[in-house]
């Protein structure tokens, strides 16, 4: 795709992805073939750099089996297509679930020229990766925990929030074990020959 140089927006990429040892550069490049192609690029090293100079862009550490974004990209709405396909490849590279956060800045809003009825198409996502749906859940599990924290320890002690604490994880659990029956639902009857109905395939990404 070509590149976008009056796009509506600045799309910034952010997240680090663990990935399993035996992934090798080819796969990688692969699996995030949605972003460099997007971006006009012929290949993921020459797609790798940011729109901006002071990020690092995307960053594949070998030794940690690390893959780090910080990347930002001129785009469309579109882009949100590229983001799914890079969510269900980087699934089966992942070691461990992990978030990764887009947030699209809207390129042609100035707050200080716009009349005061003007509103910016800002926008933010976070989107989860992992190689299970528990390894997905559990990422935003602790996510969820760290924010309700943060937000509660303005008025409470850590020691008092153990209850909040508990009620989330039983919320996860409930989501967990829903999920699980669901799977089950979908697969043949033992002995059977017959197929499943498709429930049986686990979900590519959550947003």
């Amino acid at each position: 795709m070509a590149n976008y140089d009056n796009a509506p927006f600045e799309i910034h990429v952010h997240g680090d992805v663990p990935l399993r040892s035996d992934v090798t550069f080819a796969q990688l490049q692969e699996a995030l073939s949605p972003l460099w192609k997007y971006a006009g690029a012929k290949s993921l090293a020459d797609g790798a750099e940011s729109a901006y100079e002071e990020e690092p862009g995307i960053k594949f550490d070998a030794h940690e089996h690390l893959l780090t974004m910080c990347w930002t990209v001129n785009g469309d709405e579109d882009f949100r297509q590229s983001l799914d396909e890079m969510c269900m490849s980087l699934n089966d590279l992942a070691d461990a679930g992990a978030a990764i956060e887009v947030t699209f800045y809207d390129a042609d809003f100035d707050e200080e020229e716009s009349d005061s009825e003007a509103e910016s198409r800002d926008d933010f996502l976070m989107l989860f990766v992992g190689p299970t749906p528990a390894a997905i859940m559990q990422v935003q599990r602790d996510l969820l925990v760290q924010d309700v924290i943060n937000l509660m320890e303005r008025h409470f002690d850590a020691s008092e929030l153990s209850g909040v604490v508990g009620e989330i994880d039983k919320l996860f659990a409930q989501r967990f074990d829903a999920l699980a029956s669901s799977l089950e639902l979908g697969k043949p009857p033992r002995g059977s020959g017959g197929g499943g109905h498709g429930g049986g395939r686990r979900p590519r990404h959550l947003h």
